[in-house]
Formats: structure tokens, sequence, C-alpha cells
């Protein structure tokens, strides 16, 4: 599932003619891990996490440095309670284990959130459907691919 999930990711970018690189390296699991193994900044990790807003499941994106301000999120995604998504749910959802998500909730007719301190990131590098596998673009490159809704989402 993981290879498809990447496929289909490089088709989505493919079809729209939008510019990217990829970069194979050793598994990685943690964003520190990624952006050493990466040479990059931790800001510029695009950290994307499962979580569901009342009932229905949403993806986030955050810098990697930042955390998910759960209120702020509350709010900018009108929603009573807020959780993430359990291994099993990720699994379920998506095919993938935690940690190997691309910010790409479309792949997974999840709806996509973004929060707006990603923008100040020119570049953004992000583990694509596998452990090994990581895909490096620029935020307006992401912007006009996946189409997220913005919000302030981290702290």
């Amino acid at each position: 599932m993981a290879d498809s999930v990447f496929v289909r990711l490089c088709a989505l970018l493919d079809a729209r003619q939008l510019p990217y690189e990829v970069l194979h390296h050793a598994p990685v699991f943690t964003s520190e891990e990624a952006a050493a193994i990466r040479g990059t900044t931790l800001a510029s990790g695009a950290k994307a996490l499962i979580c569901k807003v009342d009932e229905q499941f949403v993806l986030i994106v955050l810098p990697a440095d930042r955390k998910l301000a759960s209120k702020l999120a509350k709010k900018a995604l009108g929603g009573k309670s807020l959780r993430f998504a359990t291994k099993e749910e990720v699994l379920q959802l998506t095919g993938l284990t935690p940690g190997s998500i691309p910010p790409f909730g479309s792949l997974f007719q999840l709806p996509t959130w973004c929060d707006e301190q990603l923008a100040q990131q020119p570049q953004l590098n992000f583990n694509a459907g596998d452990h090994a596998i990581s895909l490096k673009l620029t935020y307006e490159t992401f912007v006009q691919a996946e189409q997220p809704r913005l919000a302030a989402l981290a702290e």
C-alpha cells in the first residue's frame, strides 16, 4: 500500500506538471530524524496528523517544529471535540503507519487543513507514504496541488 501512495502522489504532481524532488534514505520515524537525514531544518518538515474532529476525520499539516494547538484547531474547524486518530484508525484510513503520511489528505478522501505558519517555509519536506522516501517541493506547489484550508492550528 505504501508504494501505491507514493505512486499516486507522484502521479498527482506529474499530472499537474508541478516540480518536486524525491529523496531515498534510511527509514526515519520522527520529524527530528527526518530533518537530520535530509539535511534540512525541522521547521521545513510538513508534519501530517490525522485527527478526528467531532465525527469527521481530517488531515492537519503543521511545521514539524510545532505542536497542534487543540483549542485553535477546534475553533478553526468548527468542532466541539478533537483527538488524534489511533494507529489502527490511521492504518484503516490510509493504509500507512504514523510518520509516513504525506500532507495530502486528498489521497485518502480526507479534508486537508494547513497551519498558516507553514507558508514561511520556502521548501517543504515530508515522507511520501514510506519511512524511507521523502519528497521536497515548494510551499506554493503544495498549495496549488492540494488546495488545503488554511488556519492557525499550531503552537
